[in-house]
């Protein structure tokens, strides 16, 4: 069975110390990140993603011409710190693991980013995800895991039971919620301690209600931007949820990261669950026969009579794979991703692991799968949403995403009007 993927393992950066070399004997240990004749590679990978990639850079160093690669894992929370110190020292590594959007942003302004060539098939990926790593026209990174859009769970018996359909707008999804709670159930489970939980609702109804424009106004630090009418009202969206009895007594004190929300919804106390792709390894793992049969999945809903985007997706794009200008190894770095990322081989062993990698062409390979249902639903989503937006506390800068949470949870404990909400942002300075 696949380990247990994570909004963590998706979203961290990495470590001060390695937790594992690939290849023992290459050459270069925690303080180095150089190669006596060869291009290294840092990544946070752990568990059957890292073995994979275990399988991957022996297969390319068998190879005949000589070319070879090495990589290093990082624990995740200093790897950030740990790139950015081997990017200032110019000795980081020829290929370094990334999320797109902002992060890489910089990186590229730097100068210490480097396209990549022509000679990488960038355009077998899909736009929606490549536009996170695309800069004037150039792209950055290439993608090497699955796409994670967030998505609504849903327990398929409760819904039986009381007459359900899966929603397609917010009319329908709020007609649920009268329902499940006057039945005396929770009808959409929230883990609101970890605060991202919250965000979600954010992020989908300013798409739905306002389109991009207003997040990119945030993005690109214009005035005011937090009053837009769109996040406004996909407050009082939020605060109406909230006073419907949309979510569990006690919501705010549940936590995602002991996996309490998903509970709730196998254990029959929950209808639904709008939360990452990577918990439907959660489901798997924790409650096997409820996902086998009675787990179900649909999309965010629309919002009737707004001027926004109901193609729209939010999420983790996947997990990136980027050159370094310093490198000494370009060659084998840049022979690396042209011939064994995302081919055949990694492909398929991705799908094996229940992720969908957002490569153009692969249906009738997840349609293979054990788990094509779900595989085909999330391939689906990523490949025809109309634009899909990198998780907010991401894309900004670390100290406007924690405002932003922070007056998230006030905004679902009701201590704060949308208007409040927009005047404190507002007041964050701008990065």
């Amino acid at each position: 069975m696949a380990r247990e993927l994570s909004r963590r393992h998706l979203l961290s950066a990495g470590s001060a110390a390695s937790l594992a070399l690939l290849l023992p004997g290459c050459g270069f240990g925690i303080g180095s990140s150089r190669l006596s004749a060869g291009a290294a590679i840092w990544d946070i990978s752990t568990g059957s993603e890292q073995q994979l990639l275990d399988d991957v850079v022996r297969r390319f160093n068998r190879r005949s011409d000589g070319a070879s690669v090495a990589a290093q894992f990082f624990q995740n929370d200093p790897y950030k710190n740990r790139l950015r110190t081997s990017m200032i020292s110019e000795t980081p590594p020829e290929v370094f693991y990334n999320w797109g959007g902002g992060q890489l942003k910089a990186f590229v302004d730097a100068g210490e980013a480097a396209a990549i060539p022509p000679s990488v098939a960038t355009d077998r990926y899909f736009p929606s995800v490549m536009e996170a790593v695309t800069f004037d026209g150039r792209v950055y990174s290439v993608p090497k895991s699955g796409t994670a859009p967030k998505v609504f769970f849903y327990n398929k018996d409760l819904f039986a039971e009381h007459g359900l359909s899966p929603p397609e707008s917010w009319s329908d999804l709020l007609e649920i919620v009268g329902v499940l709670s006057d039945a005396g159930l929770a009808p959409i489970s929230l883990a609101g301690k970890n605060l991202w939980t919250n965000m979600m609702y954010l992020e989908y109804l300013v798409n739905r209600v306002g389109g991009r424009e207003p997040f990119r106004a945030v993005l690109a630090g214009e005035d005011g931007a937090w009053s837009h009418p769109a996040f406004q009202q996909s407050v009082a969206m939020i605060q109406e949820l909230v006073e419907a009895g949309a979510f569990p007594d006690g919501f705010a004190a549940l936590d995602a990261d002991t996996n309490q929300d998903t509970q709730l919804v196998y254990s029959g106390q929950a209808g639904m669950l709008l939360q990452g792709a990577w918990n439907y390894q959660r489901f798997v793992t924790d409650a096997p026969d409820f996902a086998g049969g009675s787990l179900g999945w649909f999309p965010f809903p629309a919002v009737e009579g707004a001027g926004g985007d109901a193609g729209a997706v939010a999420g983790n794009l996947t997990n990136f794979y980027a050159l370094s200008s310093a490198s000494r190894n370009r060659d084998q770095a840049v022979a690396f991703l042209e011939e064994a990322v995302m081919n055949e081989y990694m492909v398929d062993r991705l799908i094996g692991l229940g992720l969908a990698p957002p490569v153009e062409g692969i249906e009738d390979r997840l349609a293979e799968s054990d788990r094509s249902e779900w595989l085909l639903f999330i391939y689906r989503l990523a490949r025809g949403a109309t634009h899909f937006d990198l998780s907010w506390d991401q894309a900004l800068a670390p100290e406007v995403a924690q405002e932003m949470l922070t007056n998230l949870g006030r905004v679902f404990a009701r201590s704060i009007t949308p208007e409040q909400f927009s005047q404190n942002m507002n007041r964050i300075p701008k990065r």
